[in-house]
C-alpha cells in the first residue's frame, strides 16, 4: 500500500482539487492499493482561527462563517456539512458568550478543516465513481491530552489503524490528517506538520511500500523557490539529510514527520500535485553524495542577547539561562556564546520572544544591581539560514561572497557535526542574502547584475556588445551578465530578469522618470547581488552618485573622467568611500580607450617600481590631426575638415583642440601614482588662438582657415625628417607630492616611437628607474566608440571574475 498525503493549496478549489482527484483515481483504476490523508482544504484552519478570535472579542463572525461554508460547499450537489456546520455554529456562539476559550476548544473547532475535506474528497469521488470512504482519524490515532500539540500514544493507535483497515479495504479511505483524540474521545491537534506526521504514521503501522506526499512545488530545492529564482530541484535526499532541512526549518518537511519512516524504512517522495509527470523528490536511507544539499530558512525568529563582563568566568551561567528557558517551555534553536566578553545569543521563537525576555530578567535581576549583566535584548528583525552540508574548509567562499554584498552576518553557529552552519542575518537583508549564498554554492554562472547609466555612441555599443556576447560568456566563464537597468538623464528602464535586444524603444514608450536612489532602492527590493553600476556620460554632476552607489553595494566601472579630475579632496573621498564598504573602481578606458594603460601603470606602482616619466599622444582625434598633417601636403584646415567629416571630433572641435581632454588624462595617470596634482596646474597650449576661443561651434568652423598660416609656419620650422606630435608629458620628482604635467605640441624625428605613429592611434611611453632610457611602449587604438565600450567590457568582466 502507499500513503498519499494531499497539502491545504492541493485541496484549495479549482485547479487544484481537480487535479488531486484525477491523481487518485488515475492510481485507484491502475489498481494502486491506497490510502490519502488531507490537510484542511485552502486557507480553512487560518480561516477557523480568525472566527475563534472573533468570537472571543464578542465581534460579529456570521458573515465570515458564511463565507467560509460557501467556499467548503462550492462544487458540491448537496449540503453534506449541516451537522458539522451546526456543531461549529454552537461552538464559537459559546466562545462568543464566555469570551474566551480554550486550547482544547480551538482543537475542537480547528480539527473540522480536516473534517470537512475528507468528507469533501470522499464524496467527490464517489460521485466519479470510485469507492471512497471518510475516514476520521480522531477513531484511529489516540493521544496524550496535551491540546494544540498532543502526542500519539503508540501501541493504541497502532491497534486501531491494524484492525480498521483490515475490516476496509474494499474502499480508498480517505483519511483526515493533523487530528486524533485523547482515551476519553476529545478531540486534539498534533501540532506543526500534523497531516504529514498522520500520513508517516499510516505509513509506519501499515509498512506502507512508499509516503507520497503531494505539495505545490516539484519536490526539495536547494533553496525556496518563492524566494531564489535559481532554486534547482534535489533528485535525492537521505532521511540524514532531509532531518538535518526539518530542523532548519524546511517547511514541506518535519523531524518527526520522518522518525516513522526511519523505523520502517519506507520511501518518501516529495510530489507536485500540479505537475503528476515529475518524479519529485525521493528521500530513502540510501547516503547519498556528501556535499551542500540545501539552504534552509527559519523567519518568525527572535534573537535574544545577553551580555555581561561580570559573568565571565562564573559557573552556572548556563544552567540558569536553559531553566528558565525549559520553565517556559521555550525551545532554542540556535545559541552562540562569546567567552572575551560575556555574552550569549539564543534563537527562539518570535511569540516565546517576550516571555523569554520576562524570565531571564526576573532570574538575572541580582546580577543587574551587582552589574554582572549589563543588558538582556531582543532582536525582532532577523532570519536564519542554514547551510545543510556546509563544512568549516571551505565556508569562506559564501561568507566571502556575503561581505563582498555588504552582508554581515550578526552571528555564525556550527553544528557539532560540522556539517551544517547557521547565520543570523537581518530580517532586511535575508533574501538578498539568500541569493548570494546560493549563487555562490549552487549557481551554474554567477550572475552579475548591471545599471548602465548613459547609452549615447559608447553606451549602445557597450549594451550592444553584451547582449551579444552574454550567452557565450555564461557557457565560457560561468558569468551571466544581467542588465537590470538602463537610464540616460531623464529616464530609466528597470527590469531585474535584464532588458531585452528591444530596449531602446521599450526605454521611450515605458521608461520612467528616476533618482538614482530609486534604481538603488529597485537592487534591493529585488535582492539583486553582485551590483556593478557603469557612468558611460560625459556628466560633471553624476560623479556626486558615485558615493551613495559604492555605499549600496556597488562596484563602479567608468569611462567618464570627471570622477578622477575634479579636486583632490573629492578623489582621496572617493577612494576612503570605496575602501570602507570593501568596493571597486575601475576606469581603464578614462585613458587609452581600451588599451591596458591604467592597469599597467597601477601593476607597476604597486611593485615599488620607480616610474620616472610618463609621455605619449593621448588623443586619438589629435594624433589623426598631426599624424595627416606632418606628411601631406595638405592645409591644417583641410586635415581638420576630414577628422570632423570622419566623426573624429566633438561636435564642436575646439574641445578636442584646446587640450584640456588630454590634460584630464594626463591628470589621471599623475593620481595613480599617488601624486595631488590638481587640474589647474597642469600647463596645456591651447592650439586655439586666442581670437576664435570665444563664439558658437559654427562661427568656429567658418573660420578654420585662419588656422592655416599659423600651422603652416610651425611645420616648416621643424627640422630635416621632423613631424609633428601633441603630447602629455608627467615628468619631475614623482617620489613627491606633486609632479610636472605639461600638454604640448612638440617637434619630434620621423623615425622614432612618436613619429612614427599612424592614424588615429595613441601611444604611451612609461619611464621606469629599472629600464632607464628604454621605456615601456604601450601603442594602439586610442579612440572609437566600439574600442572605448569593449574597454569597459573589460572592466566589466575583470570585476566579475574577481567576484567567482
Amino acid at each position: 500500500m502507499k500513503i498519499l498525503k494531499f497539502g491545504g493549496k492541493s485541496l484549495a478549489n479549482g485547479e487544484g482539487l481537480q487535479k488531486v482527484i484525477q491523481t487518485i483515481a488515475q492510481k485507484y483504476f491502475n489498481n494502486e492499493p491506497i490510502a490519502v490523508v488531507v490537510s484542511a482544504r485552502g486557507n480553512a484552519t487560518d480561516e477557523l482561527v480568525i472566527l475563534l478570535k472573533k468570537a472571543q472579542a464578542n465581534i460579529n463572525f456570521q458573515a465570515d462563517f458564511e463565507q467560509f461554508k460557501k467556499y467548503q460547499l462550492e462544487g458540491l450537489k448537496e449540503n453534506i456539512f449541516e451537522e458539522e456546520f451546526s456543531v461549529l455554529q454552537k461552538l464559537l456562539e459559546g466562545v462568543s458568550l464566555l469570551g474566551d476559550y480554550s486550547e482544547k476548544i480551538k482543537d475542537q473547532v480547528i480539527a473540522y478543516g480536516e473534517i470537512l475535506s475528507a468528507k469533501y474528497v470522499a464524496y467527490v469521488l464517489n460521485e466519479n465513481s470510485i469507492k471512497a470512504q471518510f475516514t476520521d482519524s480522531r477513531q484511529l490515532i489516540k493521544t496524550d491530552t496535551n491540546f494544540g500539540n498532543a502526542q500519539p500514544i503508540d501501541a493504541v493507535s497502532k491497534r486501531n489503524v491494524l484492525d480498521y483497515f483490515e475490516k476496509n479495504t474494499d474502499k480508498v479511505n480517505i483519511v483526515t490528517g493533523f487530528i486524533g483524540s485523547t482515551l476519553h474521545n476529545e478531540t486534539t491537534t498534533l501540532g506543526r506538520n500534523g497531516s504529514n506526521y498522520t500520513a508517516s504514521l499510516l505509513a509506519n503501522y501499515l509498512n506502507a511500500e512508499e509516503f507520497q506526499n503531494y505539495t505545490h512545488v516539484d519536490g526539495i530545492f536547494t533553496a525556496n523557490p518563492d524566494l531564489v529564482a535559481d532554486a534547482k530541484k534535489i533528485e535525492r535526499l537521505s532521511f540524514n539529510e532531509a532531518n538535518e532541512l526539518a530542523n532548519f526549518g524546511a517547511q514541506i518537511l518535519h523531524a518527526k514527520t520522518i522518525i516513522p519512516l526511519v523505523e520502517k524504512n519506507i520511501p518518501l517522495r516529495i510530489l507536485n500535485t500540479f505537475n503528476p509527470e515529475n518524479d519529485g523528490t525521493l528521500i530513502t536511507s540510501e547516503q547519498t553524495n556528501e556535499g551542500i544539499k540545501s539552504l534552509s530558512v527559519l523567519t518568525n525568529v527572535s534573537l535574544i542577547n545577553l551580555e555581561g563582563r561580570g559573568l565571565l568566568g562564573k559557573t552556572g551561567v548556563d544552567a540558569r539561562i536553559f531553566r528558565v528557558m525549559a520553565e517556559n517551555d521555550i525551545s532554542v534553536s540556535i545559541i552562540s556564546q562569546g567567552s572575551s566578553e560575556r555574552g550569549i545569543g539564543l534563537v527562539v521563537s518570535s511569540d516565546k520572544a517576550s516571555k523569554a525576555l520576562v524570565g531571564l530578567e526576573k532570574e538575572f535581576e541580582t546580577d543587574f544591581y551587582t552589574k554582572d549583566v549589563n543588558k538582556i535584548s531582543v532582536n525582532d528583525n532577523i532570519a536564519v539560514i542554514s547551510i545543510i552540508g556546509q563544512d568549516l574548509t571551505n565556508f569562506h567562499k559564501p561568507y566571502t561572497a556575503l561581505i563582498r554584498n555588504k552582508i554581515t552576518p550578526i552571528l555564525l553557529n556550527n553544528t557539532v557535526t560540522g556539517r551544517n552552519i547557521s547565520l543570523v542575518i537581518s530580517q532586511d537583508e535575508f533574501k538578498r542574502a539568500l541569493n548570494v549564498i546560493h549563487g555562490e554554492i549552487f549557481g551554474v554562472a554567477k550572475k552579475i547584475n548591471i545599471a548602465i547609466f548613459g547609452h549615447g555612441t559608447v553606451g549602445g555599443t557597450l549594451i550592444a556588445q553584451i547582449l551579444e556576447s552574454a550567452k557565450s560568456i555564461e557557457n565560457r566563464k560561468g558569468i551571466k551578465l544581467n542588465v537590470f537597468a538602463i537610464a540616460n538623464s531623464k529616464k530609466v528602464l528597470l527590469n531585474k530578469f535584464g532588458i531585452s535586444e528591444n530596449w531602446k524603444v521599450t526605454l521611450e514608450d515605458k521608461g520612467q522618470e528616476y533618482k538614482v536612489e530609486d534604481i538603488i532602492t529597485f537592487a534591493k527590493e529585488h535582492h539583486l547581488e553582485n551590483l556593478i553600476a557603469i557612468d558611460n556620460t560625459a556628466s560633471s554632476t553624476f560623479i556626486e552618485n558615485y558615493i551613495s552607489l559604492a555605499e549600496n553595494s556597488f562596484d563602479l566601472i567608468s569611462s567618464n573622467k570627471v570622477a578622477n579630475t575634479v579636486s583632490f579632496d573629492f578623489y582621496k573621498k572617493l577612494r576612503k568611500v570605496l575602501k570602507d564598504n570593501q568596493k571597486e573602481y575601475l576606469y581603464e578606458t578614462n585613458v587609452g580607450a581600451g588599451l591596458p594603460l591604467i592597469d599597467t601603470i597601477k601593476l607597476l606602482h604597486l611593485s615599488g617600481e620607480n616610474i620616472t616619466k610618463i609621455k605619449g599622444v593621448f588623443s586619438g582625434t589629435l594624433s589623426y590631426l598631426f599624424n595627416n598633417f606632418s606628411i601631406q601636403d595638405k592645409k591644417f584646415s583641410e586635415v581638420l575638415q576630414e577628422a570632423i567629416d570622419k566623426g573624429f571630433t566633438e561636435p564642436d572641435p575646439r574641445e578636442d583642440l584646446n587640450g584640456n581632454d588630454v590634460g584630464r588624462k594626463l591628470l589621471i595617470l599623475a593620481r595613480e601614482l599617488d601624486l595631488q596634482n590638481e587640474f589647474e596646474e597642469i600647463e596645456i597650449q591651447n592650439l586655439i588662438p586666442e581670437a576664435l576661443r570665444e563664439g558658437s561651434a559654427s562661427d568656429f568652423l567658418k573660420r578654420i582657415l585662419e588656422l592655416d598660416g599659423i600651422y603652416q609656419n610651425i611645420k616648416d620650422a621643424q627640422g630635416p625628417n621632423e613631424v609633428l606630435r601633441y603630447i602629455g608629458e608627467l615628468s619631475g620628482d614623482l617620489q613627491q607630492d606633486k609632479g610636472k604635467l605639461e600638454v604640448k605640441l612638440i617637434s619630434v624625428p620621423a623615425n622614432s616611437a612618436l613619429g612614427s605613429l599612424k592614424g588615429s592611434d595613441s601611444i604611451f611611453e612609461i619611464y621606469t628607474e629599472s629600464y632607464g632610457e628604454q621605456p615601456i611602449v604601450i601603442q594602439g587604438a586610442g579612440a572609437g566608440a566600439s574600442v572605448t565600450a569593449r574597454g569597459v567590457f573589460g572592466d566589466i568582466l575583470r570585476l566579475s571574475e574577481k567576484k567567482i
